[in-house]
């Protein structure tokens, strides 16, 4: 079974490595939303694999070191796109929620990416 927790949060950045006058090489910003997907099985007595409040708590480090942010100043996020932004979020959260199954990032309304480790 899994189950997920969706955050929002606020953010600019820029792509440093796109081709000259493309647009997402400008300084811009998202509402991005990041939903965490955790799998196994419920306990049999409280009925729920994970409290979803105990995630919220755990992501919230990670989500202030985000919002409000130029992701590019974020080590490890020198070249933020979708694809890099899924793999350090669960690179961080996964030693922390081992029940991690995968990360869901839409940086707009109809793009992003998921993420299943490696």
């Amino acid at each position: 079974m899994e189950i997920f927790k969706e955050f929002t949060f606020e953010s600019a950045h820029r792509l440093p490595y796109v081709p000259e006058g493309h647009k997402c090489g400008r300084l811009h910003g998202h509402s991005f939303k990041v939903a965490l997907y955790i799998e196994g099985e419920p306990d049999p007595h409280t009925g729920w694999i994970r409290d979803f409040s105990e995630i919220k708590a755990l992501f919230k480090p990670l989500y202030e070191r985000l919002d409000h942010n130029y992701l590019n100043d974020i080590p490890g996020l020198e070249n933020p796109t979708s694809e890099v932004l899924a793999r350090w979020i669960w690179n961080e959260m996964k030693p922390i929620l081992p029940e991690l199954s995968r990360i869901r990032i839409h940086e707009t309304c109809t793009s992003g990416c998921e993420y299943r480790g490696d």
